[in-house]
């Protein structure tokens, strides 16, 4: 089998890629039987060369390999028939700007395994940048609390060499006395967690944090039971609330009204409550000032985000009286900083952190005759141009109903 690590064609530019050099050397000394050829790419984190001295040819045709392996959509011109593709399509939620990119894959007959369908038999995700998403966006949101409150100046992710070098510059910096949310306990969640805990600031308690006034900054980590609650008064379950969260509705005002700094990093689901509406946000009590959307969804569940930002400019104001967008740094505006593709700031580490994932738990299984499902569960569509049977749910999306 022949596995090809495809050019990044989208724009803008992303310069992750699935396998650094040295994490294909491995995979390579794993399956000797496998054979790994690298595109040409002059985007890259990784260069060419980087390549060529691990030991992989390096080619501007990939047309005779079996298996592409890419991180972001492919343009439709570039995607080669009857071909297997790994990346983020971005269809599995019927995005109706990518109806036709899977349109196109079944006229193709093109084998389409998401990496958001990599799942275990439980559903659970098995790889994804969620960690360096969560990294970025709370180093994000400190950033833009320096520049508009005038306290410290951290620079942009995107100039510093790696993970080691945005910790170094928190190293630097003394926070005012704020109060943190963190919503959300899985990898995006983990991934600000840790930035928070490199700073040294104090975890408290859900009874602590909405009862007490702290000499420190402190923080706290908010799971879905904690922000939501069922309207019977009964006592909620997080996974009911996950299968069907009718009947469940906000409770997030109580950590509104004590927070300063609010870090989004819970994933929302379909019919669940808002966190806060524009409503809540016009409250007099309502606190939050600041707050960075890792999962930014777009006027959804936190009224602030009106639109995605950009890692050229990545940070907004919202304005809660008018609800409209404002200067990041108006006066009685909530800062937002809602970045949608965070991970592209740090290349190198989201490049390999997604490696090591993709290495354990996707190559495999196309050499233990998919032992684990992994493949049969995350593959869309089908060498003779149908959606597979756990997709068959995007037919209508498909046919443009």
């Amino acid at each position: 089998m022949k596995f090809a690590i495809i050019k990044e064609r989208k724009n803008p530019p992303d310069r992750r890629v699935v396998f650094s050099p040295e994490k294909l050397a491995e995979a390579q000394l794993q399956f000797p039987q496998a054979q790994f050829v690298v595109e040409s790419s002059d985007i890259r984190v990784f260069s060419d060369e980087a390549y060529r001295k691990a030991g992989f040819t390096v080619t501007d045709d990939v047309s005779d390999c079996d298996v592409m392996i890419g991180v972001k959509e492919v343009p439709l011109e570039a995607l080669l028939p009857k071909k297997k593709y790994f990346y983020f399509s971005h269809t599995i939620k019927k995005q109706p700007y990518n109806r036709k990119l899977l349109v196109d894959m079944l006229d193709k007959n093109i084998e389409m395994y998401d990496h958001e369908t990599i799942v275990k038999q439980n559903g659970a995700r098995l790889i994804g940048f969620g960690r360096y998403a969560g990294l970025v966006g709370a180093y994000n949101g400190f950033r833009a609390l320096g520049l508009r409150d005038g306290l410290f100046k951290l620079p942009k992710v995107e100039t510093l060499a790696d993970l080691n070098a945005v910790k170094a510059e928190l190293d630097k910096i003394k926070l005012p006395n704020i109060k943190i949310l963190l919503t959300g306990t899985g990898k995006v969640a983990l991934g600000a967690k840790e930035i928070l805990d490199h700073l040294k600031i104090k975890e408290v308690s859900d009874a602590l944090y909405l009862t007490s006034q702290f000499t420190e900054p402190v923080y706290v980590m908010a799971d879905v039971m904690e922000y939501a609650k069922r309207k019977d008064g009964k006592v909620g379950d997080k996974w009911a609330f996950y299968k069907d969260p009718i009947g469940y509705e906000s409770n997030f005002m109580p950590y509104a009204k004590e927070t300063d700094y609010f870090i989004a990093g819970h994933f929302y689901g379909n019919n669940a409550p808002y966190l806060f509406t524009r409503e809540d946000a016009k409250h007099p009590d309502f606190k939050i000032n600041l707050v960075a959307d890792i999962s930014c969804d777009i006027d959804g569940p936190v009224a602030s985000t009106i639109k995605p930002s950009t890692i050229a400019n990545p940070f907004y104001g919202y304005d809660p009286q008018t609800e409209k967008e404002v200067a990041y740094d108006a006066e009685g505006a909530i800062t937002v900083m809602a970045v949608d593709n965070l991970p592209c700031e740090l290349p190198k580490d989201a490049s390999e952190g997604f490696g090591d994932m993709f290495l354990e738990h996707v190559i495999p299984a196309f050499f233990n005759d998919d032992n684990r499902g992994i493949l049969k569960r995350a593959k869309i569509t089908t060498a003779d141009g149908k959606l597979t049977e756990r997709f068959k749910y995007l037919q209508d999306y498909v046919d443009g109903k």
